[in-house]
């Protein structure tokens, strides 16, 4: 039995610093804008805080419950995403803004399904992958299975539509399986088998080949699909390397759309220059390490897969939306995680950063695992 040690203090604190870093940025952001719609400039700051301070209770309790015993409701956690995707789809019940339905509604707050069924994948493929041992190894009892249960949830994302979210959902199961041991042989196999599907898919959704070729070619595109893109960029130039001074943005006065969710980011390198974005990156770096350290240092391969996991789906979100924001990546539809303003990312984000500080209390003799 591995002994039990203090929590990695490390990435709390840079979790807390991101945290509370979004909180900030989050009323630099959207003050004017809520005063001019609701009549309240702390209107986003208030719902963020509340969210904040859900998230860090899940934490807190996360911490304090041995991550083992998460196995038992894995699959239980799995259908009830899947419930909750085909529930969102209902007209009646899920939330339509923009064109996609995402959200259902929680008394007087908004919460996204997809997050919850980003995080019950991890779970579950970790609870699979750990229960499988070498089996994994396999084509049929190795790789199918978890390519069901991800092709399930990523085409109830899909039919949202949030491909942003969907993609994220892939590479992460894509990243467990590597990590697990899945034969790379076969993982190429799956993706090319795939590819029509998911090409058929780009094509069903005009948007995808817009932002697609909004990207690649720009003269193809109008300069209106190209605008939120471009706002972003001039928000980033005239940053500089000290920033314009926290709350003196100008492209969050109705120029940048989105600016205290999607694409804070460009507001963060506006008012705080090359060093305030550069610092985001660096905390994005730190929890990447210790999330890591962690995963290798977890006492049992669940410990292990299910540190990856987290690990990875926070990483991954927050390279694609930086990605988008400076023009390197299609307009994805993703929030900056622990930063953006949204409360369903918020706790879920802090729920894994609780197992994750629960998993790095524990230790086994090195080279081993159980």
């Amino acid at each position: 039995m591995p002994s039990k040690l203090r929590w990695d203090k490390l990435l709390f604190v840079v979790t807390l610093m991101l945290v509370g870093l979004g909180i900030v940025m989050i009323y630099s952001a959207s003050a004017i804008r809520a005063q001019e719609k609701f009549g309240d400039p702390a209107y986003f700051l208030k719902r963020q805080l509340i969210w904040a301070f859900l998230g860090l209770l899940v934490m807190f309790w996360m911490m304090g419950h041995d991550y083992r015993s998460l196995r038992r409701y894995a699959p239980i956690l799995y259908l009830l995403s899947l419930f909750l995707l085909l529930l969102v789809l209902v007209p009646t019940v899920g939330i339509k803004v923009k064109g996609a339905r995402r959200w259902l509604r929680l008394f007087s707050f908004s919460f996204q399904p997809s997050e919850l069924g980003k995080f019950s994948l991890i779970l579950f493929l970790a609870h699979l992958f750990s229960k499988k041992g070498e089996k994994v190894d396999g084509l049929w009892e190795g790789l199918l299975p978890p390519l069901v249960l991800t092709g399930l949830l990523f085409s109830l994302i899909v039919l949202e539509p949030h491909l942003g979210t969907a993609m994220i959902v892939a590479l992460v199961a894509l990243l467990m399986c590597f990590v697990a041991g899945v034969r790379v042989s076969h993982l190429i196999l799956a993706g090319i088998s795939l590819t029509p599907a998911v090409l058929l898919v780009a094509a069903s959704f005009p948007h995808v080949k817009t932002r697609l070729w909004a990207l690649l070619d720009p003269s193809r595109v109008s300069s209106q699909v190209r605008y939120q893109l471009n706002q972003s960029i001039y928000a980033l130039g005239p940053g500089g390397l000290l920033g314009r001074g926290l709350g003196d943005s100008i492209q969050k006065l109705f120029y940048l759309p989105e600016p205290h969710t999607d694409f804070i980011f460009a507001i963060v390198g506006e008012e705080m220059g090359f060093l305030g974005a550069s610092l985001v990156l660096f905390l994005f770096g730190v929890f990447l390490w210790r999330g890591v350290r962690t995963a290798l240092g977890a006492p049992d391969l669940f410990g292990t897969y299910l540190a990856m996991g987290i690990t990875g789906a926070i990483v991954a979100q927050a390279v694609v939306n930086v990605g988008m924001v400076v023009g390197l990546l299609p307009t994805a539809g993703l929030p900056l995680p622990f930063v953006s303003f949204g409360g369903s990312s918020l706790v879920i984000s802090l729920m894994g950063v609780g197992i994750l500080l629960n998993i790095s209390q524990y230790v086994v003799p090195r080279g081993r695992l159980r």
